[in-house]
C-alpha cells in the first residue's frame, strides 16, 4: 500500500513567515507533526511518502503513485486542501481527510472518500480495519478523547530536516480556558491531557539522533496546563537530558499569562532550556477581554504580568487581535503603546 501524506499551503500571511524565512535559508517554519504522527500510526510495511506544499510542489505522478492520499489541514489552509482534492479526484485517486480542518467543518467535504475525524488515535484504528475487511465507511467520529500516552513518536524518517527552521514537538492537548474566538476546547478538550515523561524523553531523544539541532517548538496550546506534573515530572527531566545531551535544542512554546504567577514554574522552564514563550494577549482593553470571555487576562495588570515572566529569562511573544465589538477607535493606538510599554519584541497582530 502506497501512502502519500500531503500538508496543504498556508496562505501568505504575516504567520506564514515567507518573507522571513529566506533570511535563515529555510522553506517552512514547521514540519508537519500531525501528518508525522499520522504515519507513525499507519501499518509498518506500507509505504509513506510526505508532500508539504510549503516546501516542495505536488506532482501528478505522485498522486498516481499513490493508493490513498492522506490530507490534513487548519482552517487558513482551506484553500489550497480544495485544490488538492479537486486534483486528486482529477486523477481518480481515494482521499482520506483528517485534522481541524475537516473535524471542524466535515459538511463541506462530502466528495471527499473517508473523513477521519477527531483525534486519529481513535478514528484512524476503526478506518484501518474497515479497510482491512474490504469495507471502509465515508465517515469516522468519535466523542471520547483519546489516551495521548499512547500516541508513537513522530516518523522523522519522512520528513526533509533541512527543510525547516524548528523542530516541533506536543506534550499535551487540551486548554482549561473558553476564550470565545478558540476551538481547542471543542478539538481537544477543556481537561489537559499529557504525555508521560517517558514520551517526552524518547521524543526528544528521536529528535535529536536525527543528527537535528537547534530550535524546538513544544506546539502544546497551554503548555501550563498541568502545572503540577510540569513542575514534579516533565521540565527536571528535560532539564536532565539537556545536561546529559550536552544542550542541542533551545526550547520554545505557548502558554496562559498566569505563568506570570508561579516563579518556581518559570525558573524550571528556565533550566530545561525554554527560552521564548507565546502569549496570546489578545486586547490591552479590558471590555474586550471580558467580551471574548478571556478570564485569564481581563483581572490583572497585563504589562505587569508580561513583565515578571521576561524578567524570569524568557522572552514574551504576544499574540494580539483586533476588530472586537468593544474595541475603541483608539485600539491602534492603544496596542502600539501597549507593545512598546511592556517589551514585547515579537508582536503576532
Amino acid at each position: 500500500m502506497n501512502i502519500l501524506l500531503v500538508y496543504p499551503k498556508y496562505p501568505d500571511t504575516f504567520w506564514s513567515f515567507r518573507h522571513a524565512l529566506k533570511f535563515v535559508s529555510k522553506k517552512a517554519s514547521f514540519p508537519p507533526l500531525g501528518l508525522i504522527t499520522i504515519a507513525a500510526l499507519l501499518p509498518e510495511e506500507w509505504n509513506k511518502k510526505l508532500i508539504d506544499l510549503n516546501t516542495n510542489q505536488l506532482i501528478d505522478n505522485d498522486i498516481l503513485w499513490a493508493d490513498f492520499i492522506f490530507i490534513s489541514a487548519m482552517s487558513i489552509q482551506s484553500s489550497s486542501a480544495n485544490e488538492v482534492i479537486s486534483r486528486c479526484e482529477t486523477l481518480n485517486r481515494k482521499i482520506v481527510g483528517g485534522g481541524p480542518l475537516f473535524t471542524s467543518s466535515p459538511e463541506y467535504y462530502n466528495n471527499v472518500d473517508h473523513l477521519v475525524l477527531n483525534e486519529a488515535e481513535i478514528t484512524l484504528p476503526l478506518f484501518l480495519k474497515d479497510l482491512s475487511d474490504g469495507q471502509p465507511k465515508h465517515k469516522y467520529t468519535s466523542e471520547d478523547w483519546a489516551d495521548i500516552t499512547t500516541t508513537p513518536l513522530p516518523l522523522w524518517d519522512i520528513v526533509p530536516i533541512k527543510n525547516y527552521s524548528s523542530m516541533n514537538l506536543q506534550y499535551s492537548r487540551g486548554c482549561p480556558y473558553d476564550c470565545d474566538f478558540c476551538d481547542i476546547t471543542v478539538l481537544y478538550g477543556r481537561e489537559p491531557r499529557t504525555k508521560s515523561r517517558e514520551q517526552v524523553i524518547a521524543e526528544l531523544d528521536a529528535l535529536y539522533f536525527t543528527g537535528y539541532r537547534g530550535p524546538v517548538f513544544f506546539v502544546d496550546d497551554n503548555f501550563i496546563g498541568n502545572k503540577k506534573k510540569l513542575k514534579k515530572e516533565i521540565l527536571p527531566a528535560i532539564a536532565e537530558w539537556m545536561v546529559k545531551r550536552k544542550s542541542p535544542f533551545y526550547l520554545n512554546t505557548e502558554a496562559s499569562i498566569n505563568l506570570a504567577d508561579d516563579e518556581v514554574l518559570m525558573q524550571l522552564m528556565i533550566k530545561a532550556g525554554f527560552e521564548a514563550v507565546f502569549i496570546g494577549i489578545e486586547s490591552p482593553n479590558k471590555e474586550s477581554l471580558v467580551e471574548c470571555n478571556k478570564t485569564q487576562n481581563s483581572n490583572r495588570d497585563l504589562i505587569s504580568s508580561v513583565k515578571k515572566i521576561q524578567q524570569a529569562g524568557l522572552e514574551v511573544q504576544g499574540g494580539f487581535i483586533v476588530g472586537f465589538d468593544n474595541d475603541p477607535l483608539s485600539i491602534f493606538e492603544k496596542l502600539t503603546n501597549f507593545i512598546q510599554e511592556s517589551g514585547i519584541v515579537t508582536a503576532m497582530v
